[in-house]
């Protein structure tokens, strides 16, 4: 009870703090091409993912940052920024308490319950939305224009923009590779045609084998995965669950991926943070399928 009355006595009091505090502002457009009200000064900004913090400082908006998300550690700046919360709950009253005059999350990764209730308290919220490698570079200048350090934004994604065309030079015209990207067992959880892997994998000259499925994580039978019969599984966990997960696909001799040798373990934090230097981690993707891919096939 007394906690209930704490919260409706302090929650209003902080949110007509950020209110009285809102300083002048300009609108401008987020990736869902809704209209934002940006500070033209004094910008505070709470980051709600790992990868819109990175991509955040990359457009050149450190200084911006206030609060973030529990694992935010690209760069290692982000580290020093105070936390609102985790993948799973989120601190309201630190949030507020924070000032914010944005707070800039990611579509795919953050609830949409969330989201609303940020809105209701009256804190503009930004959205990025970023489901292929191309929109990285177009998303970070995006945000230069929320925090008026275009500048740098335009630098920073003028260099992925050199990036990403140096890898699909590379790796154009290669032997394509049908891949199961497998992050999960029991049930086995895969990437669907609108995650970035997918285009990280297209990208390699391979292909995904459940680009099919919309949803961006789906979960599929291992009766599915086989029929789909993969030319290579990459598990992307950590060397004790991989182990693990290799021994299961072991089972399958008839596999083209278990018969030739290919069921390996890629991991990079990189990629799963989905900050800017997903490109870089891409890049050390496509080698490990071009490495399979020189790997003899056993008829």
């Amino acid at each position: 009870m007394k906690a209930t009355r704490f919260a409706a006595l302090v929650f209003p009091a902080l949110v007509c703090g950020v209110c009285a505090a809102a300083p002048e502002t300009r609108e401008v457009r987020d990736d869902t091409g809704a209209s934002v009200p940006a500070a033209a000064d004094n910008c505070r900004i709470v980051s709600l993912a790992p990868g819109t913090t990175a991509m955040l400082f990359a457009a050149g908006a450190g200084q911006c940052l206030v609060g973030t998300i529990a694992g935010s550690k690209e760069p290692a700046a982000a580290e020093k920024i105070p936390v609102v919360g985790d993948a799973e709950t989120l601190d309201f009253e630190t949030l507020l308490a924070l000032r914010p005059t944005v707070v800039v999350v990611a579509v795919d990764v953050v609830q949409r319950a969330r989201i609303d209730r940020i809105r209701t308290l009256g804190i503009p919220v930004y959205q990025v939305h970023v489901t292929s490698l191309g929109q990285m570079p177009a998303s970070i200048r995006a945000l230069g224009a929320l925090t008026g350090t275009q500048a740098v934004a335009q630098r920073e994604a003028g260099k992925l923009d050199d990036q990403l065309a140096a890898i699909a030079a590379r790796y154009r015209g290669r032997t394509p590779v049908r891949v199961l990207y497998q992050i999960w067992d029991h049930p086995i959880y895969t990437i669907g045609g609108k995650h970035v892997i997918n285009d990280a994998l297209t990208l390699c000259g391979a292909s995904n084998i459940f680009a099919d499925l919309s949803t961006a994580a789906p979960a599929v039978t291992r009766e599915a995965a086989v029929l789909r019969n993969p030319d290579l599984i990459l598990l992307s966990a950590p060397q004790a669950p991989a182990e693990e997960w290799r021994a299961v696909w072991a089972r399958f001799p008839t596999l083209n991926a278990v018969r030739n040798g290919r069921v390996l373990t890629y991991t990079d934090q990189r990629m799963d943070r989905m900050g800017p230097l997903v490109v870089e981690a891409t890049a050390g993707l496509c080698e490990l399928i071009d490495r399979a891919r020189a790997t003899p096939a056993t008829p």
